[in-house]
C-alpha cells in the first residue's frame, strides 16, 4: 500500500517495509499459540492440573492487557523504536528460559515476561497510523494482519509436530530464535515514525482524559474486545475439547487450529482492499454478526447429534473471519479519536480488548476443566459475539451523531 512517507527496506532512518511490521505482529499471536496442542503433555511434565497450565493463556492475555497500558505511552514519549527493540530483546531471553524451566512456578514466571512482545501489536497499530494517516489506517492494519494471519495458521501445526518430535521445549526455543532474527530485523529496517511528545509524562497523561471520554473510543474498544474475546474464549478451551472430547493427537489438534487462523487472514484480506470503501462502521457490525451467525451454526449442528470435529472445528473458520473484518476497523477507530496520541490510544484500546479476550479465556477454560463439553465452549464464544453485535451497533450509532450532528 503507497505511504505519505517514502519506505526503504533496511534503512534506519525511513519507515519500515511492512514485511517487518508484520514480523513483529506475528510473534505475539506465534507466542500465544505455537504452544497449544502441547498443553496436555505440559500438564504431565509439570505434574500440574489443566486448570493452573490454563493461567499460561489466560494470564498471559490479562498481563499482556497491563503492558499496552505502558508501552503505548512509552513510545509515544520515547518512540516506536526504542520500545520495540527493547520489548523484543527481553522476550528473546524469557522464551529460551520457558523451555528450561524446572518447575510450573518458573514456567509462568517466563510467561509473565514473555508479554512484552505485545508491543509488536500495539505499535504495529501506531506505526501504519504514523504512515498512511488516519483514513488509510484500517485498510493498512488489514494489510498487515492479513500477513499476520499466516503464523497462527501455521503455527499450531509447527508446534503439534515439534511437541510429537522434539518435546514441548522446542517451542519456547522456536519462539526465542524467530525473536532474535525480528530484533535484528527491527534494528536495521525501523526508522523512527513517532512525533515525539515534548513536556515528559505530566503533559502526556493530561491529554488522556479527552480521550477516555470519548463515547467513540469506548465504542470501538468494547466492540473490539468482545469480538476478540471469542476468539480468546475459543483458544482457552478448545485444547481439552480437542483431546478430550474428539481423541485427537497433538499433531491433529494443531491442524484443526488452523480454521480461524485461515478465516482471520481472509477477513484481514478484505479489510485490506474494502476497508475504505465500505467505511469502519459496516465492517465492525459485520465482523461482529459473522462470527456470531457461524458459531451458531456449529451448536447446531452438534445439538442435531455431530460428532466429527469438524462440526466444531470447521465453523471456527467463522471465529477467523470476523475478527479479521472488526479488528482493523475497530483499531483504526480507536486511534483517530486524538490522533497525537496514536501509540497511547492503541495500547489502552488494545489493553482493554486484551482484558475482555483473557476474561473470555478464563472462563471457557475453567469452564471446559470442570466440564469438557464443546457445546459449553459454544455458549461462552455466542455470549462474547451477541455482545459484540450490541457494542457494534451502539459504536455506529455515536458515530453517525459525531458525522451528522
Amino acid at each position: 500500500m503507497e505511504t505519505r512517507i517514502p519506505v526503504r527496506f533496511l534503512d534506519r532512518h525511513s519507515p519500515p517495509h511492512i514485511a517487518t511490521l508484520v514480523l513483529i505482529t506475528s510473534i505475539s499471536s506465534m507466542s500465544m499459540n505455537i504452544f497449544l496442542a502441547s498443553l496436555p503433555a505440559m500438564a504431565i511434565y509439570f505434574d500440574t492440573t489443566p486448570a493452573v497450565l490454563q493461567y499460561s493463556i489466560s494470564g498471559f492475555v490479562f498481563l499482556s492487557g497491563i503492558m499496552q497500558l505502558v508501552i503505548g505511552p512509552l513510545s509515544d514519549r520515547y518512540g516506536r523504536r526504542r520500545v520495540l527493540l527493547v520489548s523484543i530483546s527481553i522476550f528473546a531471553v524469557v522464551s529460551a528460559g520457558a523451555a528450561y524451566s524446572p518447575n510450573i512456578e518458573t514456567f509462568l514466571l517466563c510467561r509473565v515476561f514473555q508479554t512484552s512482545i505485545v508491543s509488536g501489536l500495539v505499535l504495529s497499530r501506531a506505526i501504519a497510523r504514523d504512515i498512511v494517516g488516519a483514513t488509510r489506517s484500517a485498510s493498512f492494519i488489514g494489510y498487515i494482519t492479513m500477513g499476520m494471519a499466516l503464523v497462527p495458521m501455521v503455527a499450531p501445526p509447527i508446534g503439534g509436530i515439534l511437541q510429537e518430535y522434539s518435546g514441548w521445549q522446542a517451542n519456547f526455543l522456536v519462539q526465542s530464535g524467530v525473536a532474535i532474527v525480528a530484533l535484528i530485523l527491527v534494528y536495521l529496517d525501523l526508522g523512527e515514525t513517532a512525533s515525539r511528545a515534548t513536556g515528559g509524562f505530566t503533559r502526556l497523561f493530561g491529554m488522556l482524559p479527552e480521550l477516555i471520554r470519548s463515547r467513540r473510543f469506548w465504542g470501538y474498544s468494547v466492540t473490539g474486545a468482545f469480538t476478540a474475546g471469542t476468539f480468546f474464549a475459543y483458544l482457552g478451551g478448545s485444547p481439552f475439547v480437542g483431546a478430550r472430547v474428539y481423541g485427537l493427537e497433538p499433531g491433529q489438534i494443531g491442524f484443526y487450529f488452523c480454521f480461524a487462523p485461515l478465516g482471520y487472514f481472509f477477513g484481514n484480506a478484505f479489510s485490506g482492499r474494502f476497508a475504505v470503501r465500505v467505511g469502519m462502521r459496516r465492517m465492525v457490525i459485520a465482523g461482529a454478526i459473522i462470527v456470531t451467525l457461524g458459531m451458531g451454526a456449529s451448536l447446531i449442528c452438534l445439538l442435531a447429534g455431530a460428532t466429527h470435529a469438524l462440526a466444531f472445528f470447521g465453523f471456527t473458520v467463522f471465529i477467523g473471519i470476523g475478527n479479521g473484518l472488526t479488528l482493523p476497523s475497530a483499531n483504526a477507530g480507536i486511534m483517530s479519536v486524538r490522533p497525537e496520541l496514536a501509540g497511547a490510544a492503541s495500547g489502552i484500546g488494545g489493553s482493554l480488548m486484551t482484558f475482555g479476550g483473557g476474561t473470555m479465556s478464563l472462563i471457557s477454560g475453567n469452564l471446559v476443566a470442570l466440564e469438557t463439553s464443546a457445546e459449553i465452549l459454544l455458549v461462552c464464544i455466542l455470549f462474547s459475539g451477541c455482545m459484540g453485535i450490541i457494542a457494534a451497533l451502539y459504536t455506529a450509532r455515536v458515530e453517525a451523531l459525531v458525522r451528522n450532528p
